[in-house]
C-alpha cells in the first residue's frame, strides 16, 4: 500500500480487498450515526471473511488460532443507515507468528470515514503459545502482494 502522510488521503483503490457491508437500523445510535462498535465488527468481518475466502478453509478448524491482540480505529466522518459500508483491507506486516492488517471504512464519500489496524497473533489451540502463521494464510498474503 502506498505510504501516505494523512490516512484521510486513502482511497478505495489503495486496498487490494474491498467488501461491501450493508448497514442495519440497529447499527445507528442515539446520535443518529453508525455507532463506533460497528466499525470494529466490520473490521473483524472483513478480515475473517477474507481469510476464509482466500484460503478456502474454515479457519475455526485450524490447530492454530488467530487471536486479536491489538486494534485501533481513527474516525474521520460519520457512516449512516441505510447506506452500505465498503471495507478496504490490506496487509501491513507479515511476521513469524503475527499478521497486521490495515483497514478502512468508506461510506458515500471518496475519503475514508475510518481507518483501522488489526493484529492477529497465531497461537496453538491447546497451549495458547505462539506458533507460525499458518501456511494457507502466508500464501494468501503473498497473493495480495
Amino acid at each position: 500500500m502506498p505510504v501516505t502522510e494523512d490516512p484521510r488521503d486513502l482511497r478505495r483503490s489503495d486496498f487490494p480487498v474491498l467488501r461491501e457491508v450493508p448497514t442495519r437500523w440497529a447499527d445507528v445510535d442515539a446520535y443518529g450515526h453508525v455507532n463506533n462498535v460497528v466499525h470494529y465488527a466490520v473490521f473483524d468481518t472483513a478480515v475473517n471473511a477474507w481469510l476464509i475466502e482466500t484460503t478456502g478453509e474454515d479457519v475455526r478448524r485450524w490447530p492454530a488460532l488467530g487471536l486479536v491482540v491489538e486494534t485501533s480505529c481513527r474516525y474521520f466522518a460519520e457512516l449512516d443507515f441505510p447506506a452500505p459500508i465498503t471495507s478496504g483491507l490490506d496487509v501491513e506486516r507479515l511476521g513469524n507468528s503475527s499478521l497486521t492488517y490495515r483497514l478502512a471504512l468508506f461510506g458515500t464519500a471518496h475519503s475514508p470515514a475510518a481507518v483501522g489496524r488489526f493484529v492477529h497473533v497465531y497461537v496453538d489451540r491447546e497451549t495458547r503459545r505462539p506458533v507460525a502463521v499458518p501456511e494457507p494464510v502466508r500464501a494468501a498474503v503473498q497473493a495480495l502482494r
